[in-house]
């Protein structure tokens, strides 16, 4: 998720310096206003239409790797080990 919101954060707010934790921004260090939660959340759901409308034709190991990273990034957010 993290790179969904890296992505949505460089289309809303290109260049801005920032740092999220959990739904509340860190660090804003960026001239143009804070986007709200719901403004990244409805730029990822955006984003998410776009990548379900392509028809991508996956490697297995592409998706082996992708499912493990996934796996991690999920055990790296719920504070798991």
């Amino acid at each position: 998720m993290l790179m969904g919101i890296e992505i949505a954060m460089n289309l809303l707010r290109p260049g801005a310096k920032w740092e999220i934790t959990n739904t509340e921004f860190s660090r804003w260090d960026d001239p143009r206003p804070k986007p709200s939660w719901e403004e990244i959340q409805d730029t990822l759901n955006k984003i998410k239409a776009l990548e379900d409308s392509v028809n991508t034709i996956w490697l297995p190991e592409q998706i082996e790797a992708a499912n493990k990273q996934r796996e991690e990034l999920e055990r790296a957010m719920n504070g798991d080990k």
